[in-house]
């Protein structure tokens, strides 16, 4: 199972951490010391979330650096003093230990500088089901949801901190449909360690194969970008083609530019654009991000006049061979919702991702600290009146 949270640092005897803030550098050292890292927990996305404040902090052991997080300050509505206090999928520390001796001096430093309350996101699967199982939950009108399935397989670890959090005081924010207002608890992922690139088309299903071979029949041509300001505006009218289409909200350009700009100078392979050409044509565009052994595919955009040439399949070949190639422990797909009934119109994109094989997985999810009972509890109450 090579999604188990490779992401943590190496077990390291530690006292009582303090926690104090480290330069970007310093943040970054520690993030390449890592198997990998979320990329949410890099210095560069603080860069890339302008509407935030951020702030980089480290726990050390003497002067020994043990411990690192990404935390993005969200203010309250009038009241600009206090923040909420974000650490995406984060902070990077050693989960296998005791928690209270990262979490206790963090909540301290938090609340000394303004923070109501603690938003964390441990980098740790709880649970994970095969791509059979879930292909067979759909197909079984008795099975609702993945949990309703037995996991082939479950982290003891991940169940050991969420009962941790939960003694301490800590609430989950987890939704029941996994999305939220922060980041997915359920993901679809496909381990690569060990594999060959037949191994992961065997690992697929013959819907999948199908399509990747008439990709290259059709002479489909994937290219590999750094975001060049033509290519994202062309990745970016794509994109918001495919908003319009499916009826989501696209972000605008300028938030791409940056992201680009941000990720890359940080490392210049962090982030990579994918273009898939029919005759001329922008067929399907995807983003992919990699932080050491964990690779992610981010954004994706397609044609509707070229579906059928598969372009969309073809850039996410493209991107698996990629992150085998570059020594990855998995490559992620990102966020599904844990419905399985077919006659939900979130089960789509679970099918099209279960169809490269690989694993649904349950992360730990999200947790909030109230710091200040109070102004939490008006924060939460103005949250849900704008539907978070």
């Amino acid at each position: 199972m090579s999604s188990k949270s490779s992401n943590e640092p190496s077990p390291t005897t530690v006292g009582s951490p303090i926690v104090r803030p480290i330069s970007a550098a310093e943040h970054l050292a520690f993030v390449r010391a890592q198997r990998s890292v979320s990329f949410l927990q890099t210095p560069a996305w603080g860069r890339v979330k302008t509407e935030w404040r951020s702030e980089s902090l480290g726990w050390f052991n003497g002067q020994h650096l043990v411990g690192a997080g990404l935390v993005l300050y969200r203010p309250v509505p009038r009241l600009d003093r206090y923040t909420l206090a974000y650490l995406p999928e984060g902070p990077v520390i050693d989960w296998s230990s005791e928690i209270s001796m990262w979490l206790d001096p963090l909540a301290a430093y938090l609340k000394e500088h303004g923070a109501f309350a603690i938003r964390i996101g441990p980098p740790l699967v709880t649970d994970a089901w095969s791509s059979d199982q879930v292909k067979e939950g759909i197909t079984d009108p008795s099975v609702r949801r993945l949990t309703d399935l037995a996991g082939w397989w479950v982290d003891p670890l991940g169940a050991r901190v969420s009962d941790r959090l939960k003694d301490a005081g800590w609430l989950p924010q987890n939704p029941q449909d996994g999305f939220g207002v922060g980041h997915p608890q359920f993901k679809y992922q496909v381990p690569l360690t060990g594999k060959t690139e037949d191994d992961l088309l065997r690992g697929m299903n013959q819907q999948w194969r199908r399509n990747i071979k008439k990709a290259a029949k059709e002479g489909v041509e994937v290219t590999v970008s750094d975001g060049s300001p033509e290519e994202l505006k062309a990745f970016h009218d794509l994109y918001v083609h495919t908003a319009e289409r499916d009826r989501f909200t696209p972000r605008p350009l300028p938030y791409f530019e940056t992201m680009f700009a941000a990720l890359r100078a940080e490392e210049p392979e962090r982030i990579t654009l994918y273009l898939a050409h029919h005759q001329g044509d922008l067929a399907a565009a995807t983003v992919m991000v990699r932080v050491g052994a964990h690779a992610v595919y981010s954004y994706g955009a397609s044609a509707t006049a070229k579906r059928e040439v598969r372009g969309s399949n073809a850039c996410q070949w493209a991107m698996i061979r990629d992150a085998r190639a570059a020594d990855c422990d998995v490559y992620d797909l990102r966020g599904i919702t844990p419905t399985l009934d077919a006659d939900d119109p979130h089960v789509g994109l679970v099918r099209f991702k279960v169809g490269t094989g690989g694993q649904a997985v349950r992360y730990v999810g999200e947790w909030d600290l109230p710091l200040r009972p109070m102004i939490y509890r008006a924060f939460d109450l103005y949250m849900r009146r704008r539907g978070r």
